[in-house]
């Protein structure tokens, strides 16, 4: 199935890895909600999507529940960090100018098993740096940050989490990659904001216990001078070589009007997430 889906006729590409500071989270989500339905509806072709953001903490649902979140918010504002909440599961991460996402946006979602797009953004990643290493792997690396079945990791230690949204007929399975800075570093705020929103009060919901020493860049783990940029053109290359052609096409026609429609609600969710935590 994995072949199916990673091996379409046609790739679109659709690259926003140099948007700047001022492109939100807040837009990703819903450019791909967009995208996914385009997809899912066969009038967009298979889609990989390069995305950058810049200090910034994505919380999700649970997070928002912790006992002191507003003490734990200001934290991550103090270190200069801007914070949105998804309207999904998972947990948080951290996106900076060194963590490259990708999302791979597949159709046919409902008569694809949701473990076969995790297994088939797996393999992208593992041929990816094929060159590099054989040694990635998929499991949980339960101290991590965001900790979940399909964490990739090379000796132990977690470079990348997967993420998975279907929007009607169509799936974007997004990954973020540490490709450059400090994985332990990225990995101790999040400890930190754990742990001024937990304020040693018992939960009944699991928080991650976030051990730094279990996360790494791909640099850090690879003995590696990789950029961002060099791991656009290594993903275009295999675009290229897993498909008869390319297309370039940003969003177009409805799927602007889904965009604007998608990112206005998670405006609107994402604010009175924040509001309801500062009241």
């Amino acid at each position: 199935m994995s072949k199916q889906l990673l091996h379409p006729a046609v790739y679109r590409f659709i690259d926003q890895s140099n948007m700047g500071p001022t492109f939100s989270a807040l837009q990703s989500f819903a450019i791909d909600d967009a995208l996914a339905i385009s997809v899912g509806e066969h009038e967009s072709p298979t889609t990989a999507r390069l995305w950058v953001h810049h200090d910034t903490v994505v919380l999700g649902i649970p997070d928002a529940r912790l006992p002191h979140i507003s003490e734990a918010i200001d934290y991550l504002k103090e270190q200069g960090y801007q914070v949105v909440v998804r309207n999904s599961g998972g947990l948080a991460v951290v996106l900076d100018e060194g963590v490259l996402n990708l999302s791979l946006i597949f159709p046919d979602a409902k008569e694809v098993n949701i473990h076969d797009g995790y297994e088939a953004m797996v393999e992208f990643i593992q041929h990816l740096f094929a060159d590099l290493t054989d040694q990635i792997e998929a499991y949980e690396i339960t101290q991590s940050y965001c900790p979940g079945t399909y964490d990739l990791s090379i000796g132990g230690k977690k470079f990348a989490g997967i993420s998975q949204r279907r929007v009607k007929r169509g799936s974007a399975v997004q990954i973020y990659l540490d490709v450059t800075g400090s994985g332990a570093e990225r990995a101790a705020l999040l400890k930190n904001f754990y742990k001024v929103g937990l304020n040693d009060e018992p939960t009944r919901f699991q928080y991650p216990d976030v051990d730094p020493s279990v996360m790494a860049s791909l640099n850090e783990l690879l003995g590696a001078d990789l950029t961002v940029e060099d791991v656009r053109t290594r993903i275009l290359y295999q675009l290229n070589e897993w498909s008869d052609r390319i297309v370039a096409n940003s969003l177009e026609g409805e799927e602007i009007e889904t965009f604007t429609k998608r990112f206005e609600q998670m405006i609107l969710r994402n604010n009175k997430a924040l509001e309801q935590i500062q009241d």
